[in-house]
């Protein structure tokens, strides 16, 4: 099952990805790195969701 955490994760991930693409594509390296953070964010954000949901089956 998947919670609002993996969602919300896994779309902040995507939002990082096309900012940091943007961000190359542009030369502009204040919105390239803002990508990689929002990259990042999402990834802990997701993981963070995964364990809260192991830890919900195991129970």
């Amino acid at each position: 099952m998947v919670n609002k955490d993996q969602v919300a994760g896994v779309a902040k991930q995507a939002k990082g990805s096309v900012k940091q693409a943007a961000g190359k594509a542009t030369g502009n390296r204040e919105t390239q790195a803002e990508g990689t953070g929002d990259k990042a964010a999402g990834k802990v954000q997701k993981a963070y969701g995964d364990v809260k949901d192991k830890v919900k089956k195991s129970l």
